[in-house]
């Protein structure tokens, strides 16, 4: 991936970020919360901090004694479509650069954990009403949410702009071998 593109600060920069605040606040939820029985609350019930690790993918899905590897092979294979995708954007297209960075930091920062270990990944924020709970998750998720959310509603704008530019092109006269009538 290029570096001096004209959005590479922004990308770069991004990506950043979200992988060391992901790994900062894993460490720290690692370390505090390793031994806590009960998980602690922050917003009352709603937002609690409670350490879980996460062997599969997003809510929980598994592909069996081997999802480290399925999901490691499929995060890198992920992180090379979005290299292509951060290669085609335009210069000084900041929203779909800062979609791209927001997924792969995300991506990168639970690639650390698969990588590192195989309990899993460190996911800690809980947030739900009583026994009504989302699944656990951690930053490098909510970046990946909140870029896939925005690269698509990016790429649904884009086609749809090509679409208009394509039906508002004036279309070619048909040319015919056939003589036609004048009156």
């Amino acid at each position: 991936m290029e570096r001096n593109r004209p959005n590479a600060g922004v990308f770069w920069g991004v990506i950043a970020a979200v992988v060391v605040s992901d790994v900062l606040t894993k460490w720290i939820a690692f370390t505090s919360l390793a031994h806590a029985a009960y998980p602690r609350e922050v917003i009352g019930d709603t937002v609690r901090f409670w350490l879980v690790y996460n062997r599969g993918a997003a809510f929980g899905i598994h592909v069996g004694d081997y999802s480290r590897w399925v999901f490691l092979a499929l995060t890198i294979a992920a992180l090379v479509i979005l290299g292509r995708l951060y290669r085609q954007t335009r210069p000084r297209d900041t929203m779909r650069t800062l979609s791209l960075a927001l997924v792969c930091g995300g991506a990168i920062g639970n690639l650390i954990d698969r990588i590192r270990w195989e309990r899993g990944v460190v996911d800690f924020i809980d947030v739900g009403v009583g026994s009504m709970r989302w699944p656990t998750f951690n930053i490098a998720d909510m970046a990946v949410s909140v870029g896939a959310f925005m690269l698509a509603w990016v790429l649904w704008g884009e086609d749809r702009a090509a679409a208009a530019a394509h039906t508002t092109a004036v279309p070619e006269p048909a040319l015919s071998s056939e003589p036609h009538e004048t009156r």
